[in-house]
């Protein structure tokens, strides 16, 4: 009977083969040796990114290889000043700028862009709305605790964001990530007023890029992304910028 069994399981693993293009063979058991190896042997964790100290510098921002791995193709224009200014703050939540918002140190702006013409006011700000991919505003807050401040109350402003009149953008729920101790991030997605018929975001629908609000130790950021980005894309991205943060 043995025999026979062993005969049908080859059978039918050389119909499977022939169905799907390749031959597919039932794995083997591991021996009881090889059991019990494998369960004495210790397990490794994965770390994450360490959470960031210090001053921020360029290499803390995002690049445009980074977009390029999220499927934003062609040359990118990056631009970078440091100071203060306004940062992704919508209309809906008073569009300050980041002292005015947090009271806290200058910060590094960092503007991506298909066109090289930048507005007079801010360099890192396209003439052309639609030249703008992305936007970064960095800073080091000094503390870990008041970093994570910083960024809670960066997402609790853009909250009613989500809640907009029909036929008005709005920012769709609050995606949350967090990839090791001091190190998380939130982000929202965009999407345009002819896809909110309700006053919030549509459900089941992909958003069109968003907002992000991240922290890293004593750093913190908000990067805007103006890229027509879906869920998979925008986490990808949100996920590689906090943690080079």
């Amino acid at each position: 009977m043995r025999a026979r069994a062993v005969v049908a399981v080859l059978v039918a693993a050389a119909v499977l083969g022939v169905l799907s293009g390749r031959f597919v063979l039932p794995a083997r058991s591991p021996s009881p040796a090889a059991s019990a190896a494998s369960a004495a042997a210790p397990s490794r964790s994965v770390t994450g990114p360490k959470a960031a100290t210090g001053p921020v510098t360029e290499r803390n921002l995002l690049s445009a290889k980074t977009l390029a791995g999220v499927g934003v193709t062609g040359h990118l224009y990056v631009r970078d000043r440091v100071g203060d200014g306004h940062y992704a703050n919508g209309d809906c939540a008073g569009e300050k700028t980041l002292s005015q918002a947090l009271g806290g140190p200058v910060a590094h702006f960092r503007g991506l862009m298909t066109s090289a013409a930048a507005s007079a006011d801010d360099a890192t700000i396209a003439v052309d709305q639609h030249a703008q991919i992305a936007r970064e505003v960095a800073a080091d807050a000094g503390t870990p605790a008041l970093a994570q401040n910083f960024a809670e109350r960066l997402v609790l402003e853009e909250l009613p964001c989500q809640n907009e009149p029909p036929g008005h953008w709005v920012y769709g729920p609050t995606h949350t990530l967090a990839l090791a101790p001091g190190v998380s991030a939130s982000w929202m997605g965009l999407y345009e007023g002819a896809r909110n018929t309700t006053g919030t975001a549509p459900p089941g629908r992909e958003p069109c890029g968003g907002v992000s609000f991240l922290r890293s130790g004593s750093h913190y950021a908000v990067l805007e992304v103006d890229a027509c980005l879906g869920t998979e894309a925008m986490t990808t991205l949100v996920r590689t910028a906090v943690s080079q943060l």
